[in-house]
């Protein structure tokens, strides 16, 4: 006996120096994403070595119930599926690459059945990830302006709050000054117009504040010149920006807007699409009827990289009108889209969304979340509003909600920590705005259910207690 408990613990001491061995190169090697690297030179980083189901372990063992589909709202399915890695591995023997100027037979098969769930929408643009599918309806749009309006009708329209991605134009594009700051001077041609977050409107309490806020979109066109309008770029529901949902007949008066000033709608779907709403997309909640709509997170529930660029038939027709044009074409190209891998993974994850039901247990477990969400409320006097659709909501953090206003950005992080400690992953509003980093974000994996969802919210409410008792005592 005393000869297996040392080798047992020779064992554990060669596992030890593995850790050591890996967070160790990641301290000295990797630069981590939207992270300040001073305080790695106390204290080690977050490494993650495994995941299954809705959990994932660090490299240490600890288990954490992921809240936040993989910390970026993308594993939508939920990890360790083998079956999408197999349908990945035999892609990769048969046909690992060839440039999209080409078509494959996984490509061609995943396009039509996405097709399948998006009535009135065409064809399929491939890319790699949300911002450069986002760059792809861009060029599209400037593309359009200059085939059929003479190069005038170029401008782009995006709202206060949403974003749009991490490229210098997608930045250009994007609602959240702090999100901006240092990386100007900025793409020209976009142009921002207000937000619709009834819980912090712009008119007080009004009973049509969905039609005013749709109706400031129309100010703007008015001042830029709706001649110089090509399109304007929305979140169906506002993600990072605060888990913003929109506020009845809002939808209605932005399509009839766009209609009669000959506007494209682009609506950014790479958040809320492949069932992350309850829907397959999210516009679908809201009749409104998209030209372009973009995706990624979800599409290949990130065992992949993988985004596409859908626009109606109409909108690819405008680039086949004259052949003889050398420039009558989309002359654009992503390299790694002609990669055969992402489009086998996105066909098997659509597939397992298909076949266990998830977008409708989204809907219900997102359901019954919210309702406990709405529990929570009533316990905790600094969740100041519950908002969102399916396994997609939100929580504002308020010092006071007679005046709203919003907690210092360090509450909000203090109780994500917390949570963190507890074993339960969230997201939140990450210095995205001068004020209004106050946001919790919870995005849970699509086969989440109620007993599962019940966790998440026993462990918020001991998180609530903790920092709300933390600052009674500061003060």
């Amino acid at each position: 006996m005393m000869e297996l408990d040392s080798t047992v613990t020779s064992l554990q001491d060669v596992q030890q120096e593995q850790r050591d061995r890996i967070v160790d190169w990641d301290k000295q090697h990797v630069w981590h994403h939207i992270t300040q690297h001073a305080p790695f030179e106390k204290q080690d980083p977050l490494v993650m070595s495994s995941g299954k189901g809705i959990y994932v372990w660090d490299i240490n063992g600890k288990r954490y119930l992921d809240a936040s589909s993989g910390g970026v709202w993308c594993v939508n399915v939920g990890y360790g599926r083998e079956r999408i890695a197999e349908a990945m591995k035999q892609q990769a023997v048969k046909l690992n690459f060839f440039a999209g100027t080409a078509g494959n037979p996984v490509t061609a098969e995943f396009a039509s059945k996405l097709i399948e769930k998006m009535p009135g929408m065409s064809r399929v643009y491939f890319s790699n990830s949300g911002s450069e599918a986002n760059e792809k309806a861009y060029k599209i749009v400037r593309q359009i302006a200059h085939k059929k309006y003479g190069g005038k009708k170029h401008k782009i329209l995006y709202r206060e709050r949403d974003y749009h991605g991490t490229t210098i134009s997608c930045l250009s594009s994007t609602g959240q000054e702090e999100r901006r700051n240092q990386y100007g001077p900025f793409t020209p041609g976009f142009v921002e117009f207000p937000h619709c977050c009834e819980y912090r409107s712009q008119f007080g309490p009004v009973e049509d504040y969905g039609l005013q806020a749709a109706q400031q979109l129309e100010d703007v066109i008015l001042r830029e010149g709706p001649d110089t309008v090509g399109a304007i770029v929305i979140e169906p529901i506002t993600a990072g920006g605060g888990v913003i949902t929109p506020p009845k007949g809002y939808y209605e008066e932005i399509q009839r807007i766009c209609k009669k000033y000959d506007i494209l709608i682009h609506v950014d779907e790479v958040v809320c699409g492949m069932g992350r709403t309850g829907k397959w997309f999210g516009y679908q909640h809201y009749g409104i009827k998209p030209d372009i709509v973009t995706m990624a997170k979800g599409v290949a529930s990130a065992y992949a990289a993988i985004s596409c660029t859908v626009t109606t038939e109409e909108v690819f027709d405008l680039f086949k009108q004259n052949p003889s044009d050398k420039f009558d074409y989309f002359r654009d190209i992503s390299t790694y889209a002609g990669c055969t891998v992402g489009p086998a993974a996105a066909l098997e994850n659509l597939k397992i969304l298909e076949e266990e039901n998830l977008v409708d247990n989204c809907a219900k477990v997102g359901e019954y979340l919210f309702a406990r969400l709405q529990w929570l409320k009533q316990r905790h006097p600094v969740i100041g509003d519950v908002r969102g659709k399916g396994l997609f909501l939100g929580l504002e953090l308020v010092k006071n909600r007679a005046s709203k206003e919003p907690v210092d950005e360090a509450f909000a992080a203090g109780v994500a920590a917390t949570c963190m400690k507890k074993g339960l992953i969230i997201g939140r509003t990450n210095r995205s705005f001068a004020k209004f980093n106050n946001t919790l974000c919870l995005s849970p994996p699509l086969t989440l259910n109620e007993t599962e969802a019940e966790q998440i919210i026993q462990l918020l409410d001991q998180a609530f207690t903790e920092a709300t008792a933390e600052v009674a005592t500061e003060a």
